[in-house]
């Protein structure tokens, strides 16, 4: 057992868990310094043998040696979860990183007794560390508590620090939800290129690779994004055909009303889970 006091505790062993704690190995954090409390037994057995980490049924005095917690779980169990944790926490609380949605950092810190809270908002492809985290800070956290959640989620991806709490609604919108948009936009392609004869495979392929291949252009471009479809769009030409037909249905603002839906639904979760 770890007696280092910088040991990250991970309450819950999930998919967004076991992304981050295997980043965490990857940036060179000791295996030994990380421990996952995990109530499903195959998950810890998982988690053990893949990883080589501690793991433990429920709550019990390796959480006094935490310097960190993160709370991957969700938002619906996340204040009963508290419960049997809390006894066990030192009197200098640890630092806790939130991931589970629609809670908000205030209720969090009812239920601790501490506003040493960073909520962070990250998307699947930190699943593969592609991701990016919309994160926020209450006012007590210091920066070195920053730094450490920063250094915690680069692990997976990038990271995007908001002022306002109420920023993270926009953080789901656009990117928290945002790679099921990415998915439905290649399932569309994907679609158009079967029924233009390519294979099932071959749509996938083309479609995956150019969705991939905008974004890495877009990434590495200084230009708006709307300069680089300008240059693909020839007037006249097979693109212009495409687009025309989209701006004549209105894609493009649907989109963003879709969004804003996305967001306003994140405001109701953020009351009801937050009572």
């Amino acid at each position: 057992m770890s007696t280092d006091p910088t040991l990250t505790v991970f309450i819950g062993g999930g998919n967004m868990a076991t992304a981050i704690l295997g980043g965490l190995i990857q940036q060179g954090t000791p295996r030994e310094d990380i421990c996952v409390i995990e109530p499903n037994a195959q998950q810890r057995e998982h988690l053990k043998q893949a990883y080589g980490i501690q793991t433990q049924e429920q709550a019990s005095d390796i959480l006094a040696q935490a310097k960190i917690l993160v709370w991957a779980i969700k938002p619906q169990i996340f204040h009963e979860a508290v419960q049997p944790i809390k006894p066990f926490l030192p009197a200098s609380s640890p630092l806790h990183i939130s991931v589970a949605a629609g809670i908000k950092a205030q209720s969090i810190a009812s239920w601790l007794g501490t506003e040493r809270i960073v909520r962070v908002m990250p998307n699947t492809p930190a699943l593969v560390r592609q991701g990016i985290t919309g994160m926020y800070a209450m006012n007590a956290v210091p920066q070195a508590d920053r730094q450490a959640a920063d250094t915690l989620l680069q692990s997976v991806g990038q990271t995007v620090w908001v002022e306002q709490e109420s920023q993270l609604d926009g953080v789901v919108a656009v990117s928290g939800s945002g790679p099921a948009y990415a998915f439905y936009l290649i399932e569309a392609m994907q679609q158009a290129g079967q029924d233009l004869g390519l294979s099932a495979e071959q749509s996938r392929q083309l479609a995956v690779a150019t969705v991939a291949g905008a974004a890495a252009l877009a990434a590495q471009s200084e230009d708006p994004v709307s300069t680089l479809r300008e240059r693909v769009t020839s007037k006249g030409g097979t693109t212009y055909a495409a687009l025309s037909h989209m701006e004549l249905h209105h894609i493009k603002q649907h989109l963003i009303e879709a969004m804003h839906k996305a967001a306003e639904r994140s405001q109701q979760l953020s009351d009801e889970f937050g009572k």
